[in-house]
């Protein structure tokens, strides 16, 4: 199982097809990719969003994403829910699938909750519903559903995937908050990681390939195997 950071749709996508082609036969479609948001397959522009679908469709594993804040919310959406491996998805395509926020699911006999969303710092520089959604950020329903998740389990998981980070991590990698709600995201996050037992979290967001405390990963271009 593979995971890496935000790809923006077709922006920072290369990464994917350079690495499989220098791993050529060692995957197949049960092996899995998780990307840790702003993926863009539901995005903004037709053409980049059916390039980056046909590009991901085309690698050699399954891809797993979490949302991050550049994405579709509206089209995302508009998918039905599904259950797959224990939590709610949107089947994008058979080989590209969504993990919703709050999620506890396993996969490859290992245990992931997942929480996506973040806030866009671009926004005055967008258009509302258009190129950013009030979705980006989670509801309070989506805090409670993921608290409620981790009750069930005892607060033990294997990895932990956002696509902000907690509080404190992101303090330390020397990031202020972006704002309020943001702010209210990371703290829900640190809530998670100071109460749940798990071996790594990894996270996206910051454009940047970081360690933290030898659990927390921030990841970019690194593509790293768990």
């Amino acid at each position: 199982m593979l995971i890496t950071g935000d790809i923006h749709g077709t922006m920072d996508i290369s990464k994917l097809p350079v690495y499989f082609a220098q791993h050529d036969g060692e995957f197949t479609k049960e092996d899995y990719l998780l990307i840790c948001g702003d993926v863009a397959v539901c995005g903004f522009e037709p053409f980049d969003e059916a390039e980056t679908r046909r590009i991901l469709h085309d690698l050699p594993v399954t891809v797993l994403f979490i949302d991050g804040n550049h994405e579709n919310f509206d089209k995302l959406n508009d998918y039905p829910v599904n259950i797959w491996n224990g939590g709610k998805v949107h089947f994008i395509e058979d080989d590209i699938i969504h993990l919703m926020r709050g999620q506890v699911y396993t996969i490859g006999g290992a245990t992931f909750f997942t929480f996506g969303g973040a806030f866009s710092i671009d926004r005055a520089n967008r258009v509302i519903n258009v190129t950013w959604f009030p979705e980006e950020i989670p509801t309070q329903e989506e805090y409670e559903e993921g608290w409620t998740n981790l009750e069930k389990i005892g607060f033990e998981v294997d990895y932990i995937l956002s696509h902000t980070g907690p509080r404190e991590v992101v303090a330390y990698m020397g990031y202020d908050d972006s704002s309020d709600e943001e702010s209210c995201l990371q703290q829900f996050l640190q809530c998670v990681a100071d109460n749940t037992e798990f071996q790594a979290w990894y996270f996206g967001h910051f454009h940047e390939d970081a360690e933290v405390d030898d659990r927390f990963f921030c990841l970019y271009d690194n593509i790293v195997e768990l």
